[in-house]
Order: structure tokens, then sequence, then C-alpha cells
């Protein structure tokens, strides 16, 4: 009883302290503003992100075959990255000449500790390394380096080609975007001096491929010299200079015969252009397809575009740093492709964005928070409907106080907003509202009753309630807080509902 009456005591300071003064409107006003605040500036997503480490090791054996690559190095390899803690999985795949082992380490496991880890595992074992491994390379693979935005670049009058080096150009354009990750081109030939041997002329004048090779990689070289004091001044001097166009190559001095010079081009074609193909990108079009562009009706395709034709498309793909918004980064990369489409395609190439995931994760989140203000209404109506439109109207206050300072917590804590946040907010929605429905009621029944004024007769109202109202709370908070503790994949996918319920609650 003592205790409940020294309870009783502090909670109906903190009621009158409120009631007397401007405390509810202050409360009110900073809940607002921390919820809007939180809600312009968090990372918004489709799903939360799970931590993954994952790694490839890139290993080169030039001259191995496939079965002797995997016997030598991948099945060594396998064995041996087994054995560093938190590593869950671990593949491989050989080839000639190389292999890659991929390593897999548990969910929730520290990204640069497991790589550290990984890395040092290799170091410490590099006298078991077979002959013939020529080198390696540890690459670290993370969910940001996955592209969030593809643009790209399609013709009826320009090859693959052609639209490669225009491609480039906006790769280089779009690394400049703020937070915007690894960027990538995907389809179309790229630039190459490509040398065309003729076995009979170089057999003629006693040339070998190797003396070729030597001379081309000798001439393809630039290096710093030295540097020359002169008159208080320092000249750096530089020695060769990079080879820059089929002219230079075929002009090389092979070798010397009968006191002549031997040119590439004397055993040799030489050609500046298209390297061959490897891959073939191609783009079509149904009938209500449209570009993002052209100043058209928004139905119809750009001059010189037929639908259900094909035609050769390069895409440049584009990551973004990790945390940072995905909304804003894809709004960043469509506002820089429509100032260089603007400067720098011909007429003739057109763009079109063939993966948005920030307008998919804004669109979805959008789509949540519509959703949640329609039920903050419907309850809104139904309080109204039952109590009446003032008691309904303090009940809804408790929404936007409550979720106000539970987003502002969600980003602190450094989550996003995603589909889970929003449905765990959702889902407290109900048991927010429960909370003052019981308070309200029992203050409008004692309004009822006119036993007392009304400030003691809320601050009774309230510790008549007050014990089951804090243990049905607990026992929420207390049965969500075992999702904290879901192992795997499932873990960090449902820990913004572990996190956001409980804290709607506590607010």
């Amino acid at each position: 009883m003592n205790a409940g009456s020294a309870s009783r005591g502090w909670v109906s300071g903190i009621l009158e302290a409120f009631l007397k003064g401007n405390l509810s409107v202050i409360l009110i006003v900073i809940s607002l503003i921390a919820g809007i605040g939180a809600l312009l500036i968090t990372p918004r997503e489709e799903d939360p992100q799970i931590v993954v480490p994952v790694a490839d090791v890139f290993i080169h054996m030039p001259g191995a075959s496939a079965a002797e690559v995997e016997r030598q190095v991948s099945s060594r390899l396998e064995k041996l990255l087994y054995q560093i803690d938190g590593v869950k999985h671990v593949y491989s795949m050989s080839f000639p000449s190389m292999a890659v082992v991929t390593v897999r380490f548990h969910v929730g496991e520290d990204r640069e500790r497991s790589w550290v880890k990984l890395y040092n595992k290799v170091r410490s074992n590099i006298d078991q390394v077979p002959p013939g491994v020529t080198g390696w390379v540890v690459k670290p693979v993370e969910i940001d380096d996955v592209p969030i935005i593809n643009i790209t670049l399609y013709s009826s009058q320009y090859s693959d080609y052609a639209l490669r080096r225009l491609a480039e150009e906006l790769q280089l354009r779009l690394q400049g975007v703020r937070d915007a990750g690894i960027t990538s081109l995907v389809g179309g030939r790229p630039r190459q001096i490509t040398v065309h041997l003729s076995p009979q002329r170089m057999a003629a004048r006693g040339i070998s491929l190797k003396d070729i090779e030597r001379v081309v990689r000798g001439a393809d070289v630039n290096q710093r010299a030295g540097h020359l004091v002169r008159e208080n001044q320092e000249i750096r001097l530089d020695a060769g200079r990079f080879l820059m166009s089929a002219q230079e190559v075929e002009n090389l001095v092979i070798s010397v015969r009968d006191n002549r010079p031997v040119f590439l081009k004397e055993v040799a074609s030489v050609r500046d252009g298209p390297a061959e193909p490897e891959t073939y990108t191609r783009i079509a079009f149904g009938q209500r397809a449209f570009s993002s562009i052209d100043p058209a009706d928004g139905k119809s395709l750009p001059k010189g575009i037929e639908p259900f034709k094909d035609y050769p498309a390069v895409t440049v793909a584009v990551a973004k740093r990790k945390g940072s918004n995905a909304v804003w980064v894809a709004e960043g990369v469509r506002k820089e492709t429509a100032r260089f489409a603007k400067e720098v395609l011909p007429q003739g190439v057109h763009w079109r964005i063939t993966r948005d995931y920030g307008k998919s994760s804004d669109d979805k989140v959008n789509e949540l928070i519509k959703e949640l203000m329609v039920a903050i209404v419907i309850v809104v109506a139904l309080l109204a409907y039952t109590l009446g439109w003032k008691e309904g109207l303090i009940i809804a206050l408790a929404v936007p106080v409550t979720f106000g300072f539970t987003l502002l917590i969600n980003y602190l804590l450094g989550y996003s907003i995603n589909r889970v946040t929003l449905f765990a907010l959702i889902l407290s929605l109900g048991l927010v509202v429960d909370d003052p429905i019981v308070d309200v009621e029992n203050i409008h029944r004692h309004f009822e009753m006119r036993i007392e004024p009304p400030q003691p007769a809320v601050v009774h109202a309230v510790n008549e309630v007050l014990p089951p109202i804090i243990i049905a709370t607990l026992a929420v908070i207390i049965s969500f807080l075992p999702m904290f503790f879901i192992t795997g994949m499932m873990g960090p996918y449902m820990a913004p509902m572990a996190l956001n319920v409980p804290v709607a609650m506590l607010m």
C-alpha cells in the first residue's frame, strides 16, 4: 500500500504539472516536429537491410586446367577458410587458370572484422600456396553494391559501340552525384586498338609473336625519368608516352632486316574501333511504352523507335553508399542524367530509366503512410462516434505524439523507414490508443459524477486505472522483446518491429 501510495503521489504530481502549465502543448509541438523531421531525413527502403558479410577470393593459376585448379587451389582453400570463426558457408568455382572461392559469414557478423579475419587467414597461410599461383585478390561483396537505378541508352541510328562511348561519359557524370556508390556499364563494345597479325609476313621477315609483344609493351610506357634543376627551377622529366592512336601502333619498329626497319604495319593490320563482341544487349518496347525525356503525349514512342522491335542498348547501373537515402540518390541521378541528355546526347539517342529502386521504395513507403493515416482517421471517427468528438480528438492526439518520438528513436538507432517499420506502427496503432481510451473514459465518468472539481477529478480518475494500464503496457512490451533474439535472416528483417512496437508503447 505504501508503494502504491508513493506511485500515485509522483504520478499525481506529473499530472498536476501538465494540467496547470503549458507542458502538454509543448510536448505535442516537439513530438510533431520530431516526427516530421525523422520522416523526412530517415533513409527509405523497401525492406530492412540484412547484414551478411560475403567476400570472393579470386586466385590466378595460369596454364592450369580446371581439374588441376580445383584439386590444388579450390579444395584446399575451402577447408582453410572454413576454419575462420563466424563462417557459415564456403563455395568455390574452378575455371581454367583461375578459381573463385566465396566465403559467407553468419547473419549479423561485423563486416569489417569478418573481412579482416578472412584477409589474415589468407596471408598467414601464404607458405602453403601451391606452385603456379601468381596472385589472389580478396574482394568483399556488400548489399549496397547492388544498383538502385539503371539508365539505359538506346538508338535506332547509332551502334552499341557509339552508345558505349556515350555511356562512359555518362558514367563519369553520375559518379559525381552525392552519395552515389559503385557505377558500372552493361552492354556495348568498348574501344580497342586491335592488331591482326599475318603469320606469312611475319615468317618472311623472321619476326616472332614475342618480338611484337615486347615492342608494343615497351612502347606503351610513360615513366618519370628524373628532374633537372636550373636557375632555381626544377623541371621534371618524363620518358616515353602512351600509344594514343592506331597510326602510332602501326608505325612501331619491330625489327631491323638488311639495315632496314620493319614496321608493325608490314606484318599486321591495325584497327582502332570496337572490340570483339562478348555479349549482346538489346531493348524493345510494347505499344504503350514511352520515353522518359521526349515531350510527347506520354503514350507514344520516341521518333524512329517502333514497338516490338529491338534496338542496341547500353545500361549505366548506379549503386548507393551505405546508410544513404535511396530516394535522394535516385533523384540526383535522374536530374544529372536529364542534364547530360540535354547537353551531350545527339539527336536520335534516347534514354530510359529501366530500374528505379528509389522511386519504388518511396512509392511503397508513401502508400503505407497513407494507409496509416486512413487507419488513424477511422479510429478517430469511431471514437468520436462512441465517446464524443472532444474525447475522440484528445485520444487522437496520442497517436502523433507517440509516433513522432518513435520515428525519431528509430532514426537515431540507425533504422530506415521500410514496410516492416510502418507495419509495426500500424500494428501498434490499436495498442497506442487503448490506454488513452481507458483514461479518457474514466475521466469522463468522474466528470459525470460531479463529486470533485475538474482537476482533482482528472488526477483521481487516472490514479484509479494507472496500475492495470502500466501492467498491460509492460505485458505488450515484454511480448515483443523476444523478437530481438530471432536468429538467421529473419532476425534483422523483423528487428524494426521488435524495436518500434515496444518503443511506441513506452512513449
